[in-house]
């Protein structure tokens, strides 16, 4: 973060529709620097309905496009946490076309944000799962990319037992998009979704064509049991291996299909510090991505150029 935006300033105000919502921010009272980017990152409690969870996340939305935000980005299921892994696959839409899909769409236009929905059931080849897809639209509405999440969770320990395999089809490639405000400079940021936080070489491999991300994108729905084990310490790592921010949109609290979410959704920088982190609630984290920092990490600690695997 440039020094101007580790000042703490007023809470941006809330929408009517969303006055739970808490918001932590490291926003300063000065111009945006041209070599930042402003990004947020919501954290909600989602339902087992679709239409409440899109009016919970157009607040949120609306909110983050009032405290300056161009990147948005909402949390794995986003649009639907159901009473069994099942409702998903109910609520499927086909690659381009949907309530869920067109909403995004909508809310990016409206806006004028580079908008993350992290994530929403697509069709798969099989007709009991889905891909639970990362869609990323422009500020135009227009759709800029499409990553399907690789790694799928699964854990059992006493009552507690998850198998994502069970309902959703993997994915088999990385996925990466260009975010270029007009008045800010260009970021690379890459994607991934939840349990992908813990295979690193998916990261590395965000680095292919010879440029590491400048921002990474983890939307997730952690649990409560692993969040409080390993959520921050791997966010940090991944920051810390990769020299580049990291952006964590979570899932935080009690859902009504009594599943706990983890919460704590972050901003963190490529020195490894937590710049924002929110606990649980719906809310935003809000911040700065500084390419000037990214530079000056990746000069003074030359990491990247020094792999040799």
């Amino acid at each position: 973060m440039s020094s101007a935006a580790n000042a703490p300033c007023p809470t941006p105000p809330t929408p009517a529709s969303s006055d739970t919502a808490s918001v932590s921010s490291v926003l300063s009272s000065t111009p945006l620097a041209p070599h930042t980017v402003r990004v947020a990152a919501a954290q909600m409690v989602s339902t087992p309905r679709v239409d409440d969870n899109l009016r919970a996340a157009e607040a949120l939305i609306a909110q983050a496009a009032a405290a300056g935000a161009k990147l948005v980005a909402l949390p794995e299921y986003f649009c639907l946490m159901g009473h069994r892994d099942e409702d998903k696959v109910a609520a499927r839409e086909a690659d381009g076309r949907g309530p869920i899909q067109d909403f995004l769409a909508a809310q990016a236009r409206r806006h004028g944000v580079w908008l993350v929905g992290g994530t929403v059931p697509l069709v798969a080849p099989q007709a009991d799962r889905v891909k639970n897809s990362v869609l990323v639209y422009g500020p135009d509405g227009a759709r800029l990319a499409r990553y399907d999440k690789i790694h799928l969770f699964a854990f059992s320990r006493g009552a507690e037992s998850y198998d994502e395999a069970r309902t959703i089809a993997p994915g088999d490639r990385v996925t990466s998009f260009e975010c270029a405000p007009p008045d800010g400079p260009r970021l690379k940021v890459g994607l991934s979704v939840c349990y992908d936080l813990r295979f690193p070489e998916l990261y590395r491999a965000l680095a292919a064509d010879g440029k590491a991300p400048d921002l990474i994108l983890v939307p997730a729905a952690f649990t409560a049991t692993t969040g409080r084990a390993h959520w921050e310490t791997l966010l940090r790592a991944r920051a810390i291996e990769n020299l580049c921010y990291v952006l964590a949109p979570a899932q935080g609290g009690q859902h009504e299909n009594g599943r706990a979410t983890f919460g704590h959704t972050m901003l963190i920088d490529p020195w490894g510090e937590v710049v924002a982190s929110l606990a649980t609630g719906p809310g935003l984290v809000i911040g700065d991505v500084d390419t000037r920092r990214i530079a000056q990490m990746r000069t003074d600690l030359p990491a990247l150029r020094h792999r040799v695997l």
